[in-house]
């Protein structure tokens, strides 16, 4: 089992070393990460505790959620409690299909600087500079970065109005092309 384990991790590192290469000039394009994640927007902002209505728990497997879809209330504050499950480092984000296109950008920053890895994140690299004065602390309201077995939460207040279409989804490089995303329905 164990070398089973490796093969895939040696297979997976070695397909996103090829995406890097193959796309390493859009990663420098891309902007800061703190472009809006968290603050007001379309998307909706850092909830507080005591306005939460419900916890959904929120399962991430090797490129797949246990959810495809969740439906929330404009409005609603939501406790996501979120486990990765898998043997890689899974991403939980929610914004719009624009965002998670940047976003994606800055996680193959992250790989080419060393400060993420197929399977573990090495906090001491995400403090350096990227590029631009700018570091990846990844640690904005709207999303968590968990290694395997790792869990953690976040507190989102959903808009009143609907006015983008929400995703939540896995920036990881290759990971949402994979088809770890899933739609955010207002009811």
């Amino acid at each position: 089992m164990k070398s089973n384990h490796n093969t895939v991790k040696l297979a997976l590192t070695a397909a996103v070393s090829v995406f890097l290469a193959l796309n390493a000039p859009q990663a420098f394009a891309a902007g800061a990460h703190d472009d809006g994640h968290g603050k007001a927007s379309p998307t909706g902002k850092a909830g507080k505790a005591s306005d939460v209505t419900r916890t959904i728990k929120v399962m991430m497997g090797d490129n797949f959620y246990d959810m495809e879809s969740l439906s929330v209330k404009g409005g609603e504050t939501i406790r996501f409690q979120i486990k990765n499950t898998g043997s890689f480092v899974h991403e939980f984000s929610i914004g719009t299909k624009a965002m998670h296109a940047g976003h994606n950008k800055e996680m193959m920053r992250m790989m080419e600087h060393g400060a993420l890895e197929a399977d573990r994140i090495n906090h001491d690299k995400m403090k350096m500079d990227m590029g631009g004065g700018k570091t990846m602390q990844h640690n904005d309201p709207n999303s968590t970065l968990l290694e395997p077995g790792k869990s953690s939460e976040i507190i989102w207040n959903f808009p009143k109005d609907a006015v983008a279409e929400l995703e939540f989804a896995c920036n990881v490089p290759g990971h949402y092309e994979a088809g770890m995303v899933g739609k955010v329905h207002f009811k």
